[in-house]
């Protein structure tokens, strides 16, 4: 009976639910805000157009979540708590925290580097800390890296960072460089001629800059040509799968021959006794 009483007095139960209603009804506004906020700052680094997208999404999501932590806090200090001593116990923690998570600060000093100077940028193809793939997020700590094969590479940003990247996609226009060999006894001008022509008609290789095609070396088993169209960077391996097949059915075809190496054994035979 008397917790009956204690659930239905204005000063009881009543003001318990009243209380937790309005911190619900105060965490939903602050989360609206926050992501009001956030939409604002996106459209307006939209306008930006030096700053790479990680960098964008970096900022919007700091921007959301500094807003919604000091919201609460402004509605914790609203409702009569205080909030002073939540700021001592943040500053203690991160203190703790700087300690125990060193490397964890590296990937983030790492990862905001790489947003700054925008060594690559999300949907880049990159060849980095002994791997390579298309980059599909990245956070402050680490970046996702998708490969060939559809597997999903996580690396911490200390390690892109202090590696070597190759950006394959930061050029609009790559060079495709081939490399056909022929034997010694056929026609090196007519090889020469062939893949011209399938260059020429291959309508993803680009007239400017315009293809190369030359005798680039003289080998142990075969005289190389080296061909080398220019093509849109999306475009790279469909032009160089498509060239290698079409330039063995014109060798085929025209009797160029595509020799491999080749060992001539003498066998001396020893005396009997």
């Amino acid at each position: 009976l008397a917790a009956l009483d204690w659930l239905t007095s204005s000063d009881g139960g009543v003001w318990v639910l009243l209380m937790l209603l309005a911190v619900a009804s105060s965490i939903w506004a602050m989360m609206f805000l926050a992501r009001f906020v956030r939409n604002m700052v996106r459209r307006g680094l939209d306008k930006v157009l030096n700053l790479s997208q990680l960098l964008k999404s970096f900022i919007v999501t700091t921007v959301y979540w500094a807003v919604f932590v000091l919201g609460i806090l402004i509605v914790l200090g609203l409702f009569g708590v205080n909030v002073t001593p939540l700021f001592a116990v943040f500053g203690g923690l991160s203190f703790i925290l700087g300690f125990a998570l060193q490397d964890t600060l590296g990937n983030l000093a790492s990862g905001l580097m790489i947003m700054v100077l925008k060594p690559f940028d999300t949907g880049d193809y990159i060849y980095t800390a002994g791997t390579s793939g298309t980059v599909d997020a990245m956070s402050v700590v680490s970046t996702r890296i998708r490969t060939f094969d559809n597997q999903i590479i996580v690396v911490p940003n200390s390690k892109i960072w202090g590696d070597v990247i190759t950006n394959v996609s930061a050029s609009p226009e790559r060079r495709v460089d081939l490399v056909f060999g022929i034997g010694y006894s056929d026609n090196t001008a007519e090889a020469i001629e062939i893949l011209s022509s399938l260059v020429t008609a291959h309508e993803l290789c680009l007239a400017d800059p315009a293809p190369e095609i030359f005798v680039g070396e003289l080998g142990d088993n075969s005289v190389n040509i080296f061909c080398r169209p220019w093509v849109k960077t999306d475009d790279y391996w469909t032009v160089f799968w498509d060239l290698t097949g079409q330039a063995k059915e014109q060798f085929d075809a025209n009797g160029i021959s595509i020799p491999f190496p080749q060992r001539d054994v003498h066998l001396i035979p020893t005396p009997q006794e």
